[in-house]
């Protein structure tokens, strides 16, 4: 029973996590296991770049306020230890590969892809409220 919520869990993940042009495109022409977790490994990194990229815009807003800049670095930094611990908590197994197949390296690219989707989103509500201080 254990095991088929597992499969449940894992395969409403990867059906769910990343809806995004290039993943969609790259998944579509991957044949093997292989190629899907390099795709969900692309779209991880795809999304980390986005993350980055709002969190230097963040800083950049706040660079005025030294002590805004100093909290937005430790909240990003909290994020990173609850992201995680998050997926550690979601796979705990001590041998994953073992544990979850093959398809592990995907499910947990594809995990911290959506992880990230929602941080980025979250500092770009930090972003907006530190810009329109500025204005």
């Amino acid at each position: 029973m254990k095991f088929l919520a597992m499969v449940w869990l894992v395969t409403s993940l990867s059906a769910s996590a990343q809806d995004s042009p290039p993943y969609r495109a790259c998944n579509k022409n991957a044949k093997t296991q292989m190629e899907m977790n390099a795709c969900a490994t692309q779209e991880a990194d795809r999304v980390d770049a986005d993350l980055n990229g709002i969190y230097h815009k963040v800083l950049a807003a706040a660079a005025g306020d030294q002590s805004a800049v100093a909290k937005i670095k430790t909240a990003e930094k909290a994020w990173i230890v609850y992201r995680d611990a998050y997926m550690d908590a979601m796979y705990p197994a001590d041998d994953k590969q073992a544990e979850y197949g093959s398809i592990y390296p995907m499910e947990e690219e594809l995990l911290r892809a959506k992880l990230t989707q929602r941080q980025v989103v979250a500092l770009s509500e930090l972003w907006k409220q530190y810009r329109t201080q500025g204005d």
